[in-house]
């Protein structure tokens, strides 16, 4: 019976983020660029100036967190096994050419991005931590007018915010990299969690500006000098795929094949769950930016966008530019960029649980304290304590299924809420303000230890 209903449920997400998913965000994505004229593209210079400002040490004054540091902690929720596993994922179902459309869902979901943010922010309220609570439980009650909408954003956040497929992913690999046993490795990564996101974004964003920049950028130069040694053949790989966007792609080797329908499904997908576009939580972590500029945090947002996007192409790059992803028998999808990295650099059975540890670790404490805002804008008395337990029975009980049943379940509950986000997105349209010509602000807290 558990069996017939997983398949109902992967029947129902197959035809929506092949079919409803791609309509909505290319759909909604169009309109907003073409509206704005392409805002997402020809004011790149400016977003990277705000970034560059906000740089700056200025006058420690206000509440929230500082916006290079809240910027951190979203790209801490977007970049981790998502781009890593999840991504490879795409390639290995939808075939070369899903890479294309993790490409499309970046440049018109980007926009979708920014105005999610800036939604998020304009309608954010101050809490009782110094803090805001803002995001589209805040801005879906300006869009409809009514409770129980926001209410069930909020009781969706909170299953999305257990990312219980990383956390999966997570216990699997170093359970089998470092040789543990499973039942050791789950309670102390579950320790930690609790101890970062018990701790409120402050925390959270501490971690993120520690860890995400220095592994980025190694992440980076590894991918970029594997490409290089391989670099005659990328023309190649390019073309196929492009061909493989438009017609799918034939089995190769122990590749099975692919359909269009399954390159755009599971580029979509992965992109848009890896990006988090329209599905609520980079919102309502960003609306904790001590910025009181909306224009500004969003902009940021799209730089997000575009590095998570960045590194997603880099990891399947490097799987089709080494070949591996054709190997017969098939590659483990968990395995597939360790091994194409092993190819060019030594111990990577070592670095890669500990990059994959350090980010996906940094991705479950962002979106579990996503899902304890939540939990508290749903019972304020008690919501954090009863999600609290939520949270560490479903991510002890979830290490041991199979992870397409973990990434199944963040799947539907991403599915939903992004019809619930976009649907308000789009109603609220005219409220947002494409623009990146802001005064100086001069109100931000110094980014020093003290403002943690």
């Amino acid at each position: 019976m558990l069996q017939y209903c997983f398949y109902i449920l992967n029947a129902i997400e197959s035809f929506f983020w092949g079919n409803i998913a791609f309509a909505l965000i290319t759909g909604i994505g169009i309109y907003f660029t073409f509206r704005v004229r392409f805002f997402q593209i020809r004011s790149l210079p400016g977003f990277f100036r705000i970034f560059y400002e906000f740089m700056k040490p200025s006058t420690p004054k206000g509440a929230g967190v500082h916006p290079i540091k809240i910027f951190f902690t979203s790209m801490g929720g977007m970049i981790g096994i998502g781009n890593i596993v999840g991504i490879v994922t795409a390639l290995q179902i939808g075939g070369p050419g899903a890479l294309f459309w993790v490409w499309i869902a970046a440049l018109f979901g980007s926009i979708i991005k920014y105005a999610e943010i800036f939604l998020g922010l304009k309608y954010r309220i101050p809490n009782d931590r110094g803090g805001y609570d803002g995001g589209p439980i805040y801005f879906l009650k300006a869009a409809f007018k009514v409770s129980w909408i926001p209410f069930i954003a909020a009781s969706l956040l909170c299953v999305y915010g257990v990312e219980v497929y990383q956390f999966n992913v997570l216990t699997n690999c170093l359970s089998y990299s470092w040789s543990l046993d499973k039942w050791i490795v789950a309670p102390f990564l579950l320790i930690l969690v609790l101890f970062a996101g018990l701790g409120g974004v402050k925390r959270i964003a501490k971690i993120c500006t520690f860890v995400i920049p220095g592994f980025v950028l190694i992440y980076i130069a590894m991918s970029f000098w594997v490409i290089s040694q391989e670099i005659h053949l990328l023309p190649k790989v390019l073309a196929t795929v492009f061909k493989s966007a438009f017609h799918g792609h034939a089995a190769i080797g122990g590749f099975a094949g692919s359909s269009l329908l399954l390159a755009i499904q599971h580029g979509i997908s992965k992109a848009a769950y890896s990006s988090d576009l329209g599905i609520g939580y980079d919102s309502i972590i960003q609306s904790e930016s001590s910025t009181v500029y909306p224009e500004k945090q969003a902009s940021l947002a799209i730089i997000g966008v575009f590095i998570d996007n960045f590194i997603c192409t880099l990891s399947i790059l490097i799987v089709l530019i080494t070949g591996l992803w054709t190997a017969n028998p098939l590659i483990a999808i968990p395995d597939l960029v360790k091994s194409s990295l092993s190819l060019y650099f030594p111990y990577m059975q070592i670095f890669m649980p500990t990059f994959l540890f350090m980010t996906g670790y940094t991705t479950i404490i962002a979106y579990f304290c996503v899902g304890l805002k939540c939990a508290r804008f749903i019972g304020p008395k008690r919501g954090e304590k009863i999600y609290t337990i939520y949270a560490c029975v479903a991510f002890i009980f979830f290490s041991f299924f199979n992870p397409s049943t973990a990434l199944l379940v963040m799947s539907i509950s991403g599915a939903l809420l992004l019809i619930i986000n976009l649907l308000g997105i789009i109603k609220l349209r005219d409220q947002v303000t494409f623009s990146t010509s802001i005064p100086q602000q001069t109100e931000l807290p110094l980014l020093e230890e003290s403002n943690l």
